[in-house]
């Protein structure tokens, strides 16, 4: 069994199950939002600003329409600068400690795959790394457009296949989907993801 990987940005999931997954495969600051708790408990946000103003954060909620919801949240509350995006595949199922799957019949945090998980997470181990690549990385929203993954009929469809191809969730918005890929990609692993020659 792989060692705990060691991520030095705090880390913010829905609920205290999907804590319990991630301590098993992360050493990490690990905080939950108590699902939609995180609407109306002005202690916690305060708490994620205060934290946001020291450090990045990491924020991981379930790829269903509530986590989504939360993940909007917290985007829009918090300076969009200090988040760092994950995202876990929908993937059918049902959690083992319930009798029946959740309303869109999909895995949460809480469900997946520990060995997903650290792969999700291995990226983030080495906070001087990750800050060089997003610092370094010239890939911006002109690129997004210039590729058809912004302004076309068909541009959804187009971050949709992306996202499936770097294990990203269908249905990102351009910013979330950029924000994950300065973090994810390098300029030229972009272009070569996207078909596309670096000039």
């Amino acid at each position: 069994m792989q060692e705990c990987l060691k991520i030095p940005y705090p880390v913010i999931v829905e609920g205290r199950y999907d804590k319990l997954r991630l301590e098993s495969v992360i050493d990490a600051h690990i905080l939950f939002t108590d699902g939609f708790g995180v609407f109306n408990r002005t202690e916690k946000m305060m708490t994620l600003r205060a934290l946001a103003k020291k450090t990045p954060l990491i924020v991981l909620t379930d790829s269903d329409g509530a986590g989504k919801l939360i993940r909007s949240h917290l985007t829009s509350s918090l300076p969009a600068d200090r988040l760092i995006q994950l995202y876990v595949p929908r993937i059918a199922g049902t959690e083992k400690r319930k009798k029946a799957p959740s309303a869109e019949g999909v895995l949460g945090v809480e469900g997946m795959d520990r060995e997903l998980l650290y792969e999700l997470f291995a990226p983030y181990a080495d906070a001087a790394a990750v800050e060089k690549r997003t610092s370094e990385n010239p890939l911006s929203k002109t690129d997004l457009y210039v590729d058809g993954l912004t302004g076309g009929d068909d541009s959804r469809a187009k971050r949709d296949k992306l996202a499936e191809r770097l294990g990203l969730p269908a249905g990102m918005t351009p910013n979330a989907l950029l924000a994950a890929l300065r973090i994810l990609c390098t300029y030229e692993e972009y272009c070569r993801a996207v078909g596309r020659k670096d000039d």
